[in-house]
């Protein structure tokens, strides 16, 4: 391949985009281990799919805005690199499939012409930073919580301490108590409030960590009532130095911060918080929410939009009305919603919407959670034209947020991981709603999720009707099938239910299985009660009873041997899974990326970025005395083990300096940053690796 040239003016951004051009080239040419190019791609947002020499690409597009420009941009690079559909996804990213590899440097400069970013959109990083949609149009909004979650994209982006970690780690911003940002279900989740101190009132916000869905869900823990605002980019650099030294790294099954704090428990993990307090680059950080000021009108309010007579369906624009647009806090604007099924947008379609609508809209366009989009400060004489161009384009449809707009991930159309067929499935199961329950098309309370596997990209761990793709063998045959969850949902201010684990039922009855469960509601519910509730007084026995014919094999039909949206008998295919990155084990690969750690530790020093360039030495250390491990036999599974192992093995044997080599290198701990000891301590990882590469050679030449 071909090397080329970036025109960026961001020359750390150009540094990026070059440093994966070499790496790919140096991996085609045979001279970089497949394992280590693999968490170096995913790492800036490259994916493998699950067809062969092709990668999906993920744009990371924190709490799921773009502009106009952005919005272009990215639907031009979709039609240049890849198939011209943009992906929306539940994280407010947007995926672009089917890309070549070689291509992915300059698919990168292209997007980032408009300041968009593919870094650490996937591998074991802190993931896209999603927030409610409605943040700063909220009227129960205590405060705009846009600022911070920008901020903490922008402080945590490139930061070395979240570079390489055991897993990734997901973050959520909710807009208010009332919760639209499912924050029990992260790693980090905050919700904004205000308290009176001193007289004066202050900014702050409720605190969870741990949560996480998969095939183990786990519902996040309530660390702070009320956090004050400065205090929060530190605290979240506390946790992902303790996530970063003690997550697991071996089991990535295991390697959630969820399964951390199972492990040590809460408490003790708030003290290794603690711990890490005097390292940090800040001990207070303020964020200037003045510097990120909220969207604002695309038309002066006396200025109006000329169109033509609009032929309109009466009966669906008011029933889109209701169910579609929302009234902001801001007097006389409004948000519109649109409905993308299973989250799919072309790039035709995207670039004729933003030429009719963007005098009509503000420059401020959001994904939404639920693989929709967001458009706001509509005016209310503008809602009928904004309907029709909707319409026009096929995508007026009712009933957004409602039981018919079904949540699902791409699943075996794509994913490596994907068991069963999610998208085909979703538009069925979507059908039924609309053709045979127009009712729920006005209802928001229940939700309807499926994923393709059972790691719940699709978020079907907390749906109140969740699917995820699985497999049942009937007379030696393998079938599509669906796990069935059932009583998921959102509680407010922070709080969720896990869905409940039912039964397995052949693919082709998941219609059946909504039909059964929403008549039973129907038919048994008292006046006024809440899905959530019946489902919960109910409980997973009285679902498996009321399911149980449905998931009789007894009664197959040919059809049911054939997968949603599939022409031919199914059969399973998962291949290598790569949502997490994987871990590198070769001891010469671990000494070039000590090498690099200390690399980059110079540059940080040499920009007066202290606590970063320490960071990096320490990682250089731990790269380093984890070959030396490996050399000797000695596996580890978390970086608290190494230090505390390379202690056992070598210090305590005399092989390296007297005393604890754990000590000298968490010495970072007990000192605030500072240019004296930033070099000193860089000196110290200097030593280590020259020790290291004499004691490699040495042992080498003793083994021939």
């Amino acid at each position: 391949m071909q090397s080329f040239r970036t025109e960026l003016e961001n020359p750390i951004v150009e540094k990026d985009i070059l440093e994966l051009e070499k790496k790919i080239r140096l991996f085609r040419e045979g001279k970089m281990d497949d394992e280590k190019f693999r968490s170096l791609r995913l790492a800036r947002g490259v994916y493998g799919q699950r067809q062969q020499g092709v990668q999906m690409v993920r744009i990371k597009l924190p709490y799921g805005k773009m502009t106009l420009t952005q919005w272009k941009r990215i639907s031009d690079v979709s039609d240049e690199y890849s198939t011209g559909n943009l992906h929306l996804t539940t994280r407010q990213d947007i995926q672009i499939h089917f890309v070549s590899l070689d291509r992915t440097p300059e698919m990168w400069s292209e997007l980032e012409k408009d300041d968009i970013t593919i870094r650490e959109a996937c591998g074991n990083t802190v993931r896209n930073i999603t927030a409610s949609d409605i943040a700063g149009i909220d009227p129960d909004e205590p405060f705009d919580v846009t600022p911070y979650a920008h901020a903490m994209f922008e402080y945590f982006l490139r930061k070395p301490v979240c570079q390489e970690m055991g897993r990734k780690f997901k973050i959520a911003l909710s807009s208010s108590e009332k919760y639209t940002a499912l924050v029990f279900m992260h790693d980090l989740g905050v919700i904004p409030r205000l308290k009176i101190i001193d007289g004066k009132e202050v900014r702050g916000f409720k605190t969870l960590v741990g949560g996480g869905l998969g095939a183990q869900p786990h519902l996040a823990i309530t660390t702070h009532e009320f956090l004050e605002e400065d205090l929060l980019i530190p605290y979240l650099e506390s946790i992902l130095r303790v996530f970063d030294r003690y997550g697991e790294r071996n089991s990535r099954h295991k390697a959630r911060i969820k399964f951390l704090i199972q492990k040590i428990g809460i408490d003790a993990f708030n003290e290794l918080v603690v711990e890490e307090q005097l390292a940090l680059t800040h001990q207070r950080y303020h964020v200037d929410a003045s510097l990120h000021e909220s969207s604002q009108p695309a038309v002066d309010n006396k200025q109006s939009v000329n169109y033509g007579p609009l032929a309109i369906d009466p009966f669906r624009y008011q029933l889109w009305k209701t169910t579609n647009v929302f009234a902001q806090k801001q007097p006389g604007y409004f948000a519109v919603y649109v409905r993308v099924a299973n989250g799919n947008i072309g790039s035709h379609t995207s670039r004729r919407l933003i030429e009719k609508l963007k005098d009509v809209i503000a420059d401020d366009v959001r994904v939404t959670i639920n693989q929709g989009l967001q458009f706001r400060f509509i005016k209310p004489e503008h809602l009928e034209y904004v309907y029709s161009v909707l319409d026009e384009e096929g995508f007026a449809a009712a009933g957004f947020g409602s039981v018919a707009d079904v949540t699902s991930c791409p699943g075996t159309d794509t994913c490596n991981l994907g068991i069963s067929n999610s998208t085909s499935t979703a538009i069925a199961l979507s059908e039924v709603i609309e053709e045979e329950y127009p009712e729920f098309l006005y209802n928001k309370e229940i939700t309807i999720k499926i994923s393709g596997c059972m790691n719940s990209c699709g978020q079907h761990g907390m749906a109140s009707i969740g699917f995820h793709g699985s497999s049942l063998k009937a007379k030696g045959q393998i079938l599509p099938a669906l796990q069935v969850l059932i009583g998921g949902g959102v509680l407010g201010s922070g709080e969720g239910r896990i869905a409940d684990k039912v039964l397995k039922v052949p693919s082709k009855r998941g219609p059946d299985v909504i039909r059964a469960v929403l008549n039973d509601y129907k038919k048994n519910a008292t006046q006024g009660e809440t899905f959530l509730n019946y489902s919960q007084s109910k409980g997973e026995r009285y679902y498996y009873e009321l399911l149980k014919p449905l998931a009789s094999l007894e009664t197959l039909l040919a059809e049911d041997y054939i997968d949603w949206g599939q022409e031919e008998k199914f059969a399973t295919a998962i291949g290598v899974g790569e949502c997490a990155g994987v871990m590198i084990d070769l001891i010469s690969t671990l000494i070039m990326e000590a090498e690099e750690k200390f690399a980059a530790s110079e540059e940080c020093l040499s920009n007066s970025k202290w606590a970063d360039g320490i960071y990096n030495a320490y990682a250089a250390q731990i790269h380093t005395a984890k070959a030396l491990l490996l050399q000797q036999g000695v596996q580890c599974n978390t970086q608290h083990g190494i230090l505390k192992d390379f202690d056992t093995y070598f210090s305590d044997k005399g092989l390296y300096i007297p005393g604890s080599f754990k000590t000298a290198v968490m010495y970072m701990n007990d000192v605030p940053p500072s240019e004296t000891f930033a070099n000193e301590y860089l000196q110290q990882a200097k030593r280590f690796i020259e020790f290291a590469k004499v004691f490699r050679e040495q042992t080498v030449l003793a083994e021939k």
